[in-house]
């Protein structure tokens, strides 16, 4: 554990999604073959979407309402809160928009709107396995730093199911922040992807999932993934391909540039495939490594930061941590105006 970077990293973090979605929004939908006559390599505006550089799209909008919600004490309703506030009146857009939202992701936040317990708004049924649920997990990893795996896979289940109810998608969440785990404890990535080969079969045998569901995951838990060429990488909106495709591009990279441009050149679901890459590729290299000319064309990038700055104090001013190291944090309740 490391409390004293504990900011930097969640920069490095919610950054790492921005600047991955961005820079995948405006060849979202092209496929492989087509990006491959042109490929991306800088950060770019307009394309699929009429929106300027630096615009990120429901991949980062869905992280930040999550990552607000937990800079107060962890509450579903308000994470659910924010999530229906995103769709319904443009709560952490980019720039005032909604532009892209999933069709899962809709109907759950919709059902919360109407009155359905976050808990159990998300499609159940195997047909619901997208990908909008991992998307936006990245910043559930803060809180849990301190938590015992059970509670770990407990409230992943809760915050995934809030769009995204299947086990498939809930282990696809719960892989992602074990990884990142592994990361922020300081395992070389290639030692945490080798790590999780064990830890990950043996805690969902305990917990009695249906091995089949635990056999979906095999390229990832019983193979070398690294290995692959990159025409067996899928990069479409279903949640494994895209857990797949994250895990391949962080393991054959060397810096965060080069991860998240190999994944938005993957085509098909750019902006997520990306986003989610840039999570682990922000956590692995830190902040300092992502280009900060790509930073500085961020929508928001002020709100960003202060973001961080709210997760991190009450991170490390939660008296769970360390009653030693308790105190009194102010956290300006959140306004939707």
């Amino acid at each position: 554990m490391r409390p004293e970077r504990m900011l930097y990293d969640i920069k490095s973090v919610l950054f790492g999604v921005a600047v991955g979605d961005a820079l995948g929004v405006p060849v979202e939908f092209k496929s492989r073959q087509e990006i491959r006559k042109n490929p991306v390599i800088d950060m770019i505006g307009y394309g699929t979407y009429p929106v300027p550089v630096g615009t990120w799209s429901d991949d980062s909008s869905l992280t930040f309402c999550l990552a607000e919600a937990l800079t107060h004490d962890f509450d579903l309703n308000a994470i659910g809160e924010n999530f229906v506030q995103w769709l319904h009146h443009g709560y952490w857009t980019a720039r005032g928009t909604v532009f892209d939202v999933g069709i899962t992701t809709r109907v759950a936040i919709n059902r919360i709107a109407r009155g359905i317990e976050p808990e159990y708004a998300g499609g159940a049924g195997e047909g619901d396995n997208g990908n909008g649920s991992l998307m936006r997990i990245a910043p559930l990893f803060f809180y849990l730093s301190d938590k015992l795996i059970d509670q770990r896979y407990t409230v992943t289940h809760k915050v995934s199911a809030i769009t995204h109810r299947h086990v498939r998608a809930v282990i696809a969440c719960f892989y992602y922040l074990e990884f990142a785990r592994q990361l922020w404890e300081g395992k070389d990535k290639f030692e945490a992807y080798e790590n999780l080969q064990t830890a990950i079969p043996s805690h969902l045998s305990m917990l009695s999932v249906q091995p089949e569901e635990i056999e979906v995951f095999n390229r990832l838990l019983k193979g070398n993934i690294a290995e692959l060429a990159d025409d067996y990488i899928y990069s479409d909106g279903y949640v494994l391909h895209t857990l797949e495709a994250s895990i391949w591009c962080l393991l054959t990279t060397t810096d965060y540039k080069e991860a998240v441009l190999k994944a938005v050149n993957l085509g098909d679901d750019t902006d997520t495939t990306a986003a989610v890459t840039g999570g682990l590729a922000g956590l692995l290299y830190g902040f300092n490594n992502i280009p900060q000319n790509w930073v500085t064309q961020i929508a928001r990038r002020d709100d960003i930061e202060s973001l961080a700055e709210q997760l991190e104090q009450k991170h490390v001013c939660s008296p769970k941590l360390s009653p030693k190291k308790a105190c009194i944090c102010y956290l300006p309740y959140r306004s939707y105006a």
